[in-house]
């Protein structure tokens, strides 16, 4: 591919981006599945043309909204977008050759630990830009009670207690939206790249994923902040909301993992994501599942032998 083309579909991924983002000033509830696609365009211009695609995409979406005048809206979309998807896509793109001249290309589960990591630190700045874990506590607590009384015509009686969990586990749940909306995203466009054989890598296999040994530890710090009372117990609970996302993923690596001892594998996980879209709560078992995984190495003893592996 000539160096043209090569920008110009970056450059257009990045337009799209920018014009997706900024979809939520439309004001319908539909605009905001469009605000949560804002990342695909930038997955699909770094897994199909590499980590530099994805650089220019970032940069271009950034200056498109730099040019409309909306330099927060600019700061937001690179530090939410942007840097963690070019950062994604580069480490997603790394491959060791092996001595049989084979790609081992970088694991799944070190993708889920970056992310991750991407998150917890997001969560940091947020903390350190407040003043402090209290800081921040008070300025949620503040906006969701504004909210809270203008959506809300008649205030219910426990109305502060309301308000007050809300702002004790709003980082955890925004921190762990952030990091499904950026899986969700990168799944979408490396199918559709896999689709038309424009991937530059294969894709992840989910039974193949396996967590570091730091996120089970941060679990553990996490539970024993809470412990601790104050703003060691908001953090605590935040960051175990956080580590919510890859445990759940460690657990469908071992339901896949598991699927593929069935006659129809991909029937069975079809009904299960079914349900768990449905009702919500399926996620949760599974990251209890993921959490035992860590532990118990349950995909290891599920998955089928080799010469029984289903597609």
């Amino acid at each position: 591919m000539n160096r043209f083309k090569f920008a110009s579909i970056a450059v257009g991924c990045g337009g799209l981006a920018a014009c997706l983002y900024v979809a939520a000033r439309l004001g319908t509830p539909g605009a905001l599945v469009l605000v949560y696609m804002t990342q695909l365009p930038l997955f699909v211009a770094g897994l199909w043309l590499g980590a530099g695609a994805a650089a220019i995409a970032g940069l271009t979406g950034a200056l498109v909204l730099l040019t409309s005048g909306d330099l927060v809206g600019a700061g937001i979309f690179v530090g939410l977008n942007a840097l963690p998807v070019a950062l994604l896509v580069s480490r997603a793109l790394l491959a060791r050759r092996a001595a049989d001249a084979t790609l081992s290309w970088y694991p799944p589960g070190l993708l889920a630990a970056w992310l991750t990591g991407l998150a917890l630190a997001g969560m940091a700045v947020a903390v350190l830009v407040f003043g402090g874990a209290g800081g921040l506590e008070a300025a949620l607590d503040a906006a969701i009670g504004a909210a809270f009384d203008r959506f809300t015509q008649v205030p219910p009686v426990d109305r502060d207690e309301t308000v007050a969990m809300l702002a004790m586990i709003a980082p955890g749940m925004i921190a762990a939206s952030w990091m499904a909306t950026a899986i969700v995203n990168a799944a979408l466009a490396q199918g559709m790249l896999a689709r038309f054989g424009a991937n530059w890598r294969p894709s992840p296999d989910l039974a193949g994923l396996a967590l570091p040994l730091w996120l089970p530890a941060a679990l553990g710090l996490g539970a024993a902040a809470t412990l601790a009372g104050g703003a060691a117990r908001f953090v605590g609970i935040n960051v175990m909301l956080a580590l919510l996302v890859p445990f759940c993923l460690a657990g469908l690596a071992v339901l896949h993992a598991a699927a593929r001892r069935l006659p129809q594998p991909a029937l069975a996980l079809g009904g299960f994501y079914t349900i768990a879209a449905l009702f919500g709560w399926p996620f949760l078992a599974v990251a209890v599942l993921g959490l035992l995984e860590s532990w118990l190495g349950l995909r290891r003893r599920l998955a089928p032998p080799r010469n029984q592996v289903r597609n």
